[in-house]
């Protein structure tokens, strides 16, 4: 039966190969995020697919989505929040003195908590009482840097924000039948989130972490999401999957 997903950042990295791997199988997938001339591209891609271009750090936009989803398909089956980032793609205020570490750090934490947190948030709010009931599926994108505060600090803890908001929403929407999962990537390469790239040093360094001896791929992560929103995994809820080739152990 044909499922309607919902991707948040489906446009590239991660939630384009989630994206091609719902509609692969024949999924509906409607893909939303800031940038229309990256969804047009994905569009392109991604067989049947649904661009809603939205600011989904705002309310606006993740009522945008919602109005669409509720004129074309009506419920939404499988939703993946995907969109994201370390920030680094985002100008920075003109005004913003980075000589002053207050004003640094108020800058950079809104900014990750709009990226990751917010937008994540605002789009299930939004979309909540559409979520299929029973089978629908609810899929968060952590990092590991939740676990082990890799990288920037502000980023670590907006992904590792997402963990109690997902299980609460597994405790409230586990009596309609709706599964709500994270899934923590470590270095995945082939994406936008470092910018230029790694150097060859830091490359290097994070595949040693692994056991695998090979960085993750975006699909690593797409077939992880879904799986968990597969009908074999219907009895897994307010978990956190860790795909990052042993990096790091544990939960």
């Amino acid at each position: 039966m044909t499922r309607t997903v919902v991707i948040s950042g489906g446009g590239s990295g991660i939630g384009l190969a989630t994206a091609r791997c719902f509609a692969a199988e024949g999924d509906q997938v409607v893909l939303a995020g800031r940038r229309p001339d990256v969804l047009d591209e994905a569009v392109r891609r991604v067989p049947g697919a649904l661009a809603v271009p939205a600011d989904l750090a705002t309310a606006a936009g993740a009522r945008q989505v919602a109005r669409v989803v509720a004129a074309e398909f009506g419920a939404v089956d499988v939703l993946v929040h995907s969109a994201g980032g370390n920030g680094g793609r985002e100008p920075e205020p003109a005004d913003l003195d980075r000589t002053d570490p207050v004003a640094g750090a108020e800058h950079d934490w809104t900014l990750n908590f709009r990226l990751n947190a917010l937008t994540a948030v605002l789009l299930t709010e939004a979309l909540r009482s559409r979520l299929a009931s029973p089978g629908g599926r609810v899929l968060f994108l952590s990092s590991i840097a939740a676990y082990r505060g890799s990288g920037s600090a502000a980023y670590a803890a907006s992904k590792a924000a997402l963990h109690p908001y997902a299980f609460d929403l597994a405790r409230t929407l586990g009596p309609r039948g709706v599964t709500v999962n994270v899934v923590a990537p470590g270095y995945v390469e082939s994406t936008e989130f470092f910018g230029e790239g790694l150097s060859p040093e830091r490359h290097e360094h994070l595949v040693a972490e692994t056991f695998t001896g090979r960085p993750g791929t975006p699909g690593d992560v797409a077939e992880t999401l879904h799986w968990l929103a597969s009908h074999s995994a219907g009895h897994i809820t307010g978990q956190v999957v860790q795909v990052n080739g042993g990096a790091r152990l544990g939960l």
